[in-house]
């Protein structure tokens, strides 16, 4: 299961996961905002640096949670558990930016069902908030992958190391990186 990023599914997302695919992989991409309704693909860059459109699409971003995301993997799972290319039980699942504390929390909360969980570009994932994904280490039985960027304000040195310290301490197989020049 690929956990998308708040700008929302399009074309780039699409050939990441083409590129899982070509890999071998059975790959699920969930549009996250459904419950805001649809909306066409946006360009990133006009996204950003547009205040007024920022504002707009917030009410897509608003309208999923992690806690929304792990809830929603139910369906996701029984829909890959109805497919014949599904080979086995176990599954990785990763997320990009806003899907990366998502993917922590669905290793927490489907942990006999996540084999492995990866992280890129997440961010707030080691926060003071109560539903910050680090609490959850002690539920996650998954191989964890968190990749973060020496550049980005999201996820500072700080919330690595807090992140890092809580997945050691629940004995989770881990690793988490922050990549130099990303």
């Amino acid at each position: 299961i690929f956990f998308m990023d708040g700008p929302g599914i399009r074309p780039v997302l699409f050939e990441m996961g083409e590129r899982l695919a070509a890999a071998g992989y059975l790959v699920l991409l969930p549009d996250l905002f459904y419950r805001a309704g649809p909306y066409a693909p946006v360009d990133v860059k006009t996204l950003f640096a547009d205040p007024e459109k920022r504002a707009a699409h917030g009410r897509f971003f608003t309208s999923t949670s992690n806690a929304k995301a792990a809830n929603d993997t139910r369906a996701f799972l029984d829909f890959l558990d109805s497919r014949s290319e599904l080979r086995g039980s176990k599954i990785g699942i990763t997320g990009y930016c806003m899907g990366g504390g998502m993917a922590l929390t669905v290793a927490a909360a489907y942990p006999d069902r996540i084999a492995a969980a990866a992280c890129f570009h997440g961010g707030r994932l080691a926060t003071d908030a109560d539903d910050s994904p680090h609490t959850l280490a002690p539920k996650i039985k998954a191989r964890v992958l968190v990749a973060g960027a020496d550049k980005d304000q999201g996820f500072p040195p700080e919330q690595a190391e807090k992140l890092d310290a809580a997945l050691t301490a629940a004995n989770v197989n881990h690793r988490v990186e922050i990549w130099s020049g990303a």
